[in-house]
């Protein structure tokens, strides 16, 4: 069974600095239908204007995933750790037993366009944690690239759930196929373009929640396409 989640479906939110749209309740957006799915409890597609963000405040208790689209997203945390996070990265923060951070647009002449990602860990009160690492274009064309996962293997980021987390870059025509486990559920994210997941058509900032289904096929609908997928335990 393949759900779909139309991006025009979403919440929203505009401060003018930022605006953010909500494939799940967030904020001041609340909808008892769209709570999360499995351990999956966010995805929100940020832009901010140029010399903007998120100054210090805190999180507990969250794997939080940054994926940034287009310009740069500069980081800063009390575990002292800094970055600035481009395309191409993934970056995880461990909230854990408590954390404050900042996220700002690095540039002051250029948007940044990026996802927010929170999942749920299999355990609250860890030790907070970062981590972040980069997958080229090459390494995701054609394919699904793990690119996060609870044991970290094939130089994925480590998620501190039982999730897989893949990327992949489609053209028109490419096809990827990924079959699911007895007791898995899969999150499918449209970053960019358009994708035809089986029969159904999605374009950019739509979701698919997908259950009970042996296998997904994904062939992209348009020259430039990107998808995030979760593979999760139901």
């Amino acid at each position: 069974m393949i759900t779909l989640r139309p991006a025009q479906d979403r919440g929203t939110a505009n401060f003018g600095w930022l605006d953010s749209r909500h494939t799940f309740s967030f904020g001041n957006y609340y909808d008892p239908s769209h709570m999360g799915f499995a351990d999956l409890r966010v995805i929100n597609e940020d832009k901010v204007t140029p010399g903007q963000g998120f100054g210090t405040h805190g999180h507990r208790d969250m794997e939080i995933i940054s994926y940034v689209l287009e310009g740069a997203l500069e980081h800063k945390d009390s575990i002292g750790t800094g970055s600035v996070i481009r395309p191409g990265d993934v970056q995880r923060m461990s909230a854990g037993t408590g954390i404050q951070h900042s996220e700002f647009n690095a540039s002051k002449t250029e948007p940044v366009h990026f996802l927010q990602i929170w999942i749920l860990p299999e355990a609250k009160g860890i030790a907070p944690s970062y981590e972040q690492k980069t997958f080229t274009e090459e390494e995701k064309r054609g394919q699904l690239r793990l690119v996060g996962s609870r044991d970290g293997r094939d130089g994925s980021i480590t998620i501190h759930q039982d999730v897989n987390l893949y990327a992949t870059a489609l053209q028109e025509g490419d096809k990827v196929s990924h079959a699911l486990a007895d007791n898995r559920v899969a999150w499918l994210q449209v970053v960019r373009g358009a994708v035809q997941l089986n029969d159904q058509t999605l374009t950019a900032g739509d979701g698919a929640a997908i259950a009970q289904e042996l296998q997904i096929t994904l062939q992209g609908a348009s020259k430039d396409s990107e998808v995030l997928l979760f593979d999760m335990a139901a």
